[in-house]
């Protein structure tokens, strides 16, 4: 049967109710599942917490008509084996689902295509890859995470139109508004973890923290779970009672091998330190990525920020980008060494822009 577009419009609900678990579903994807009769929306559902029923379940659990002859619309292909929570596949196929439309396969090797091929050989109609583009954004961390064992690290960076993140002082709040401000909650909040710097720490003492009320309104009714703050600290230069360490959540204080640093209140993780003494970045998201970390915010200043660029270790650029200017003694956007010519210059792909009040976001990836 032909993709119609009844089948994209299902999908796009499908896909709303799957943002529903955009701050929870670590380490698991974020789906959802519409299920149509006869033309009409019988039941739906979307993972809400790892451990929790897959999308599937809880859009069967909400119908109260018998399921023979309908189909079911979800975002990820059904799981077909037993982990946390009973294969999908088979609760698909018991309920005399007659055809099932998917917009991406699952990159998770244990499934990868077998979920699939257990529905065709059940007799179920599936079709595959409608509105894959968004279900693939949607779910860019896990896809990456299950690829490569590396979450997806977006950068987020507020400057001027000059290109300055602050003044020569430091001095840089705020250059942006607080809208843009409301949509780095966004970013925190679906991030699995989010990284700064020792410097970033002593100047500013942030919180890095997910706010409720800062969220904007669309989101304030939606759980979230606090992300991981990770701080880079190789010289060992904090102390425990920075702020960062004592908020709601995990915080993790990474220093290298030789460093004397540790801490009864804060766990400390020692990794290998590069030629130069700073910090190996690469473990660094190994070890998250080891943890089921999907996405990674980087929020920090231009020397951490641009050793993530350097390494080629930053999958998206998220820059918001304010209009002011801040002069010629302003900070740099990213410090980055060692790029001499137009040949050695890192290269992104433009995304898309988005004027937010006075300001605007630039979103570029890796190129």
């Amino acid at each position: 049967m032909a993709v119609s577009d009844q089948d994209i419009a299902y999908m796009q609900h499908a896909l709303h109710l799957a943002e529903k678990g955009l701050f929870t579903t670590d380490p698991n994807p974020r789906v959802g599942c519409v299920l149509v009769k006869q033309n009409k929306i019988i039941g739906e559902g979307w993972h809400e917490y790892a451990g929790q029923p897959h999308a599937e379940v809880m859009a069967i659990q909400t119908t109260h008509v018998p399921l023979d002859g309908a189909c079911c619309y979800v975002t990820l292909e059904p799981c077909c084996h037993q982990g946390l929570t009973p294969p999908c596949t088979q609760l698909l196929i018991e309920s005399n689902i007659s055809r099932v439309v998917i917009a991406m396969t699952d990159p998770n090797p244990v499934v990868a295509g077998k979920g699939i091929n257990e529905l065709l050989e059940a007799g179920i109609e599936v079709e595959l890859g409608v509105l894959e583009a968004e279900a693939r954004e949607l779910n860019k961390g896990f896809i990456k995470r299950q690829n490569t064992g590396l979450p997806y690290v977006v950068c987020k960076q507020g400057m001027s139109i000059d290109a300055k993140t602050a003044m020569a002082s430091g001095e840089s709040q705020w250059i942006t508004g607080k809208q843009a401000r409301r949509e780095v909650q966004v970013l925190r909040a679906r991030s699995g973890a989010v990284i700064t710097g020792s410097g970033t720490v002593l100047v500013d003492n942030p919180s890095l923290n997910v706010r409720h009320a800062d969220l904007p309104l669309a989101y304030q009714q939606q759980p979230f779970n606090q992300p991981l703050r990770v701080i880079l600290d190789s010289k060992g230069k904090l102390t425990d009672e920075a702020t960062i360490f004592h908020l709601e959540g995990e915080a993790i204080w990474v220093t290298t091998e030789d460093s004397s640093l540790s801490s009864d209140d804060v766990e400390c993780l020692k990794i290998t330190a590069t030629d130069e003494g700073k910090i190996s970045l690469l473990p660094v998201l190994q070890w998250l990525g080891e943890r089921g970390i999907n996405e990674v915010l980087l929020e920090a200043g231009a020397n951490l920020a641009g050793a993530f660029v350097a390494d080629d270790l930053i999958d998206e650029l998220v820059i918001f980008m304010a209009p002011k200017v801040l002069g010629h003694k302003g900070r740099s956007l990213l410090n980055i060494p060692h790029i001499d010519k137009l040949t050695d210059a890192k290269t992104f792909q433009f995304k898309d822009v988005e004027v937010i009040d006075q300001d605007i976001r630039l979103r570029f990836i890796k190129g």
